[in-house]
């Protein structure tokens, strides 16, 4: 039929060549107000144009589009993105399930190839490294074996999947992370295709994808459930944005760093709340920003609660296209479609926002943020009294300050390979010093002798494509090392250091700067390309680092380059975690401690006892720019990609099956065939009310993926521990979560698993619960399988910003196998509660501000839900009746939050997928 209802299809004229598209322009001309929408509602309102079909986009979602205004609107809008990005820990398990839907579709006879990608998806591998070695020229290569020999059998299955699926492209373990490898490689800003062109658009299975809105690409992260749904062709629905405009202006000062600008702007979104909302950002200040500072303002899009941090394409859009190495042809076709099509920021533009907020950079101070949420922004010069109020108010220890005498370690700096299995050695004695509750340790190695403390710096991490994405911040980092090997500083013995690029370009450039080689001299040696610390893959820290910590409870600090500080994420061992530059991960692993006044004391001692300040290692704004000037090339990042998609040797000699229909084998513990979709009913049965259901968890506030389903490393008796011993596989070959996200008995033991979740029906911190019937204080996976061998419902109930941190689907898949039936929360983080509902999961939220505590819930009450099946609409309010245990009966109501009608469809099919497999099987 003809999609083009308001005739605007236009030729686009450029580098010589001609192409179709929908023009803007010529709707402005028609009389719709283009021009006063924000770059970012112009770019989804070309996407309804473009695939409108009346059936899955209708005249009304286009209609809703065009009419967008600033005030808040309840009316769901479509999105068909043009790509899918996927990282291997989300992506393994969404690949999973489509071979999953192969395999059913066969099994019914059906043609198993038409099931495949419809858009292209990009697979990069890079949430699998761990430092297991940092310190020394192998760290790299060794760590490079070990996660291969840890992920063989998931690298050849992703490795299967690039054979077996069309669209399907897997970049190899070894060559960045995969935001920035979108930014620098993938992104185009403008796409091709048959003949018409039409802006660069994705979704992406980690949260940070609103990295590329840094270069005017509009993109987010979404669950691996809805990916899945995408790449089968579905749109993707939510509900129209709020726009909130951030208005920059000023220059960013001498002293202050992008990191700095970004963690500012975290507290002042989170203090405003933009959660599920679009921010938009222009003003003057745009004009001083290159794009890897907006990258890495939108990079930490969700620590906003945002969908989207974007920039509009401009004149900086151009030159970062060209310095990293993007054809001719390519960079004018950006600029003229983008002028072409009214998608290009001039400066003067007269936009209707929802709100606007405004940031003058010129006042922006150094900050980190910590100890364990990314919003909560501490200034540099009050990080003393940040760490003494932190560790009374969370561990209830009154701070002395301990005397450091800092000798040397003889194995400094991981010249030994260490893992948990690595014992102790007999001459490392630890004697403990406890001080008005505030605890040090000293820890002898032989004659050696240094001190541990509360605050000590136990893991330096430049990690995470937050911060490596940005030449400036890296060169600035390989400078401080340079100055401190001059004054002939070190970092302290007991950090463990590490350096993990989001690219090889940045060791290609650092190389060429020469600072590699400075870094490399403070042990920040290459560990891996991925995302290492920023996703818990830190590593064992060293044996007499972990023994002090274990048995004296020592609150323990890592500085990282990243965005994400959760609890217990970056490793159990350490309780206090803080997000800054690369820059100051330099500085705090030489002065080895956070318990300081750094702008005032000295960081380190040289050889002659002189102080060294923090002032006499931070290099110049000119010095950095200078450097980035001569050895910042397009032959980097052209000679970095021109090999991306090869892999090592290892990955090269990988064998594979050939079959179309993937081969599950009964023995693997990282591969099974998905539980959701065998023998699936042609159509779903009728909704029911949730009738006497039991609370199997009763959490608070910022509760979030991490909590519910841990990534890391897990223990031998944890459930999921358990099982694979069960299955002989020996513990040091357990890896982490994340890894065995393809495995659903594994994920199934580790959801809600984190040693750091609070559980109100629980004694113990970690994943416990009590069986209400009998009072019993079990694991929650055991205490779900008795629920379900009575037939008995489960909620959870929960305060505010249930489900922030990364787009996890297992934080919904192992929700829904563990048999919950509803979550009722204060409030919920956009992609968590959209994944809920893409596992047939309902989420209730509380209504005018109520929670458990205000409505006097405890969790041990008997809970019905009506509503659900007589007529579910979207938002529709729901009876819920609880039952105390002493006979009382309490009624109150709750909002179901099914926001659009094509929810309650997914719902009524218990889960996207499961919709989208009978919409197939009923097609064919």
């Amino acid at each position: 039929m003809q999609n083009d209802i308001y005739q605007i299809k236009k030729v686009l004229k450029t580098s010589g060549r001609e192409f179709s598209y929908y023009s803007l322009a010529a709707m402005q001309e028609q009389g719709f107000e283009i021009e006063k929408m924000p770059f970012s509602i112009r770019i989804l309102l070309e996407n309804a144009l473009r695939n409108f079909d009346d059936f899955a986009i209708t005249r009304e979602n286009v209609e809703t589009l065009l009419n967008w205004k600033p005030e808040a609107s309840d009316k769901d809008i479509p999105f068909k993105p043009a790509r899918v990005l996927m990282q291997d820990f989300t992506g393994v398990p969404a690949v999973v399930d489509i071979a999953s839907l192969r395999a059913e579709a066969a099994r019914r006879g059906k043609n198993p190839d038409a099931i495949n990608p419809l858009i292209p998806v990009d697979l990069v591998v890079d949430h699998s490294v761990q430092v297991d070695y940092f310190g020394t020229e192998y760290s790299y290569l060794r760590n490079m074996d070990e996660e291969y020999k840890r992920n063989g059998e998931r690298y050849q299955f992703l490795k299967w999947a690039q054979e077996s699926f069309t669209n399907f492209s897997v970049v190899p373990p070894g060559m960045g992370i995969c935001h920035q490898v979108n930014l620098e490689y993938l992104s185009k800003g403008v796409i091709e295709r048959n003949g018409e062109v039409f802006p660069d658009t994705l979704v992406g299975t980690d949260s940070h994808t609103p990295m590329v809105n840094g270069i005017g690409v509009i993109a987010w992260g979404v669950g691996g459930i809805e990916a899945e749904a995408a790449i089968l062709g579905q749109p993707i629905y939510f509900i129209m944005p709020e726009v909130i405009g951030l208005k920059l202006t000023g220059k960013i000062p001498l002293g202050s760093t992008s990191t700095d600008m970004v963690l500012t702007i975290a507290e002042l979104l989170r203090k405003f709340g933009v959660v599920g909302k679009f921010v938009e950002v222009f003003g003057s200040g745009l004009d001083n920003l290159s794009v890897p500072d907006r990258a890495t303002i939108g990079n930490m899009s969700p620590e906003f609660g945002c969908t989207v941090t974007f920039f509009p394409t401009d004149e900086k859009t151009l030159e970062y296209m060209k310095l990293s190495g993007r054809s001719e042809e390519q960079i004018h076709l950006v600029e003229d479609y983008c002028k072409a099509n009214l998608l290009w920021r001039k400066g003067d533009e007269n936009i209707s926002y929802t709100h606007v907020l405004e940031l003058d950079l010129s006042t922006i101070e150094p900050v980190i943020a910590g100890p364990k949420r990314p919003q909560d922004k501490i200034l540099l010069k009050n990080l003393e009294p940040s760490f003494v109020d932190a560790l009374d108010k969370n561990f209830g220890r009154k701070y002395l300050k301990p005397e450091k005498q800092i000798k040397t370690w003889l194995a400094e700096g991981g010249s030994q390979p260490l893992n948990e299995s690595k014992p102790v050695p007999e001459e490392i004695q630890i004697d403990p010093k406890i001080e008005n509750g505030s605890k040090s340790v000293e820890v002898t190695i032989g004659s050696e002798r240094f001190t541990l403390s509360d605050g000590s710096v136990a893991i330096a991490a430049i990690t995470s494509c937050t911060n490596t994405s940005n030449p400036f911040l890296m060169i600035g980092a390989g400078l401080i090392a340079k100055k401190a090997r001059e004054r002939g500083v070190n970092t302290k013995p007991w950090v463990k250091t590490s350096l993990a690029p989001g690219s090889k370009v940045v060791t290609d450039y650092l190389l060429k700067a020469d600072l590699l080689k400075d870094l490399e001299a403070l042990k920040f040696h290459v560990v891996g390309y991925g995302c290492t610390s920023c996703i818990g893959n830190s590593g064992p820290l060293p044996p007499h680092v972990a023994k002090a910590a274990d048995e004296h409870d020592l609150v323990l600090a890592s500085v990282l380059s990243g965005n994400r500080n959760f609890e217990a994420r970056i490793h159990p061992q350490i309780k206090m975690n803080f997000l800054m530059s690369p820059m100051l991960v330099v500085i705090f692993a030489i002065a080895g401690r956070v318990d300081f006044d750094i702008l005032n004391e000295p960081l380190a001692y040289d050889s002659n006892l002189l102080p060294v300040y923090l002032k006499d290692l931070w290099p110049a704004e000119d010095e950095i720019s200078q450097i980035l000037r001569d050895v910042l090339t397009p032959k980097q990042f052209e000679s970095s990609y021109s090999t991306i998609f090869d892999g090592n040797e290892i990955w090269q000699q990988l064998q594979i099956p050939k079959e179309k229909i993937y081969q599950w084998e009964d023995n693997s513990t990282y591969i099974k065939e998905a539980p959701f979709f065998k023998d699936l009913p042609d159509h779903p049965k009728a909704l029911q009310n949730i009738v006497n259901a039991r609370t199997l968890l009763v959490l608070g506030d910022s509760v979030t993926t991490d909590h519910i389903s841990p990534a890391g490393s897990f223990k031998e008796n944890s459930a999921a521990g358990s099982y694979l011993l069960s299955r002989g596989v020996e513990k040091n070959d357990f890896n982490s979560y994340g890894s065995r996200r393809g495995h659903d008995e594994v994920m199934i033991r580790g959801t809600f698993a984190n040693v750091r979740i609070k559980n109100a029906l629980a004694q113990q911190e970690g994943g416990f619960t009590t069986f209400l019937p009998t009072g019993e204080e079990l694991s929650i996976y055991e205490a779900s399988k008795k629920y379900k061998a009575a037939a008995t419902p489960l909620i959870i109930l929960a305060g505010k910003e249930y489900g922030s941190g990364s787009s996890r689907d297992w934080a919904a898949k192992g929700t829904f196998l563990l048999g919950v039936k509803a979550v009722l929360a204060e409030s919920y983080e956009r992609i968590h509660r959209s994944n809920l509902v893409g596992m047939g999961v309902l989420p209730l939220q509380y209504k005018n501000g109520e929670n458990a505590a205000s409505l006097g819930l405890t969790g041990t009450e008997t809970f019905t839900i009506t509503g659900i099946a007589e007529d579910i609409t979207p938002l529709k309010e729901l009876a819920i009746t609880a039952v105390k245990e002493n006979g009382e009966v309490f009624n109150f109501s709750a909002i179901a939050r099914l926001d659009s009608q094509i929810e309650i469809e997914y719902y009524k099919n218990d889960g996207i997928l499961q919709y989208v497999l009978r919409q197939f099987l009923h097609k064919s």
